[in-house]
């Protein structure tokens, strides 16, 4: 399994997303993207983001200002 990385800090909504939708169409199912963003909304984009497309959240944390979201590619 290939782990992928997405950097959209300073990013603001939808772009955050965007981009999350655009790299997990370029990877493997089974494979994990993990964005970083400092956009504060992006706390409840992604989780609505991974329900509506049936990606699966796997974690979630907040460090100094940095979001960072780990979603593994289901579909």
């Amino acid at each position: 399994m290939t782990d992928h990385r997405l950097d959209a800090k300073g990013l603001q909504c939808p772009l955050p997303v965007l981009r999350a939708r655009k790299a997990l169409k370029a990877i493997a199912v089974g494979e994990v993207l993990t964005v970083e963003a400092t956009d504060p909304g992006a706390v409840k984009d992604f989780p609505a983001f991974c329900e509506a497309t049936g990606n699966r959240l796997r974690s979630s944390d907040e460090e100094a200002g940095v979001y960072r979201f780990v979603i593994e590619r289901v579909v």
